[in-house]
């Protein structure tokens, strides 16, 4: 168990994050800054926890986070840079702004992370953890966008660690599919999870240890390990599960389709109903002129004939006279 830690958590109201967050907020003496962008489901956590809302794909948001963590405890013993989002779908579009929010979150902001947290410790000993994901070691067909951002983040720590000093330690978090919110995020239309799926606490336990123990990466599926070598020594084998992956891409395109296709047919009724009140409404506003017009005549024909007859009422009562 991780004790007697002040601790930065990013992501840490849901999934893999938020399940380390329970397990390090056990832990005695731990002081603990959970971060995400939403935090009214942990505001009240626990005493040793303080929620903080931040966006940490900004370089303002990630100053701000260590000016709060020091203004808290002074010194950040661990930092789990943990935040990070996915995208599932075709790569097949011209959208600078999307794929740059990808890589804000998921690649620069982990990254400048680590310069501040070096410059933090000023000499001091520290731990840096960071969820990289088995899609940054292996490229999955629907994660184009994702799997590069991952990539690039593993190889970053890769580099580092011939550069960082000796006070630092850096424990990366290699998961596989996990069971959580993650795959409602990646796509509005619900696809399949690729395999294997495993349960976010048995990942988070698998994660704390490896920062207790001092590892360099933490693997919480064997399955994959063994698999990775058995590609290795057996290609046709990635090849036979590639293409059950990008079957399960297929399949997707094809319930986007109808789904998009469902949209555009409930639009396109939405507008015809519309067009068809409208012209009721028009209709029923002539109606309605007619009526009121067929009034002010009938009015208008009373108040001439009242006129008429006061006329001749006037014209009687001079002659009379």
């Amino acid at each position: 168990m991780i004790d007697n830690k002040t601790i930065v958590l990013t992501g840490a109201s849901s999934g893999i994050g938020f399940e380390v967050l329970k397990l390090l907020a056990q832990g005695k003496g731990n002081r603990i800054l959970a971060v995400a962008r939403h935090v009214d489901n942990i505001k009240y956590f626990a005493d040793n926890v303080t929620a903080w809302p931040c966006d940490i794909s900004t370089q303002a948001g990630v100053d701000a986070l260590f000016r709060k963590a020091e203004e808290l405890f002074g010194k950040i013993d661990l930092f789990y840079a943990n935040a990070g989002f996915p995208y599932y779908e075709e790569f097949n579009y011209t959208d600078w702004d999307r794929i740059d929010a990808m890589f804000r979150t998921n690649t620069i902001s982990p990254i400048y992370t680590y310069a501040k947290y070096i410059a933090h410790l000023n000499g001091r000993e520290g731990i840096l953890a960071y969820t990289v994901s088995a899609i940054g070691e292996m490229a999955m067909p629907g994660y184009a966008i994702y799997s590069s951002s991952k990539f690039a983040l593993n190889g970053f720590q890769q580099a580092i660690r011939m550069e960082k000093p000796d006070n630092l330690q850096i424990t990366c978090l290699y998961p596989v599919a996990t069971d959580t919110n993650f795959f409602k995020v990646a796509n509005a239309v619900e696809f399949e999870k690729p395999f294997p799926v495993q349960k976010p606490s048995t990942v988070a336990k698998k994660m704390v240890k490896g920062i207790e123990e001092g590892a360099e990466r933490v693997s919480p599926c064997g399955l994959f390990g063994l698999s990775k070598v058995l590609m290795g020594a057996l290609p046709p084998v990635k090849t036979v599960y590639l293409n059950m992956e990008k079957a399960k891409l297929e399949r997707f395109k094809q319930k986007l389709s109808q789904y998009h296709n469902r949209l555009h047919a409930d639009a396109a009724a939405a507008v015809e109903h519309g067009r068809e009140l409208g012209s009721q409404i028009r209709e029923k506003n002539r109606e309605v002129v007619g009526e009121l017009e067929e009034k002010a005549e009938k009015v208008r024909g009373e108040l001439e004939e009242k006129a008429a007859k006061a006329r001749e009422e006037i014209k009687d009562r001079i002659h009379g006279v």
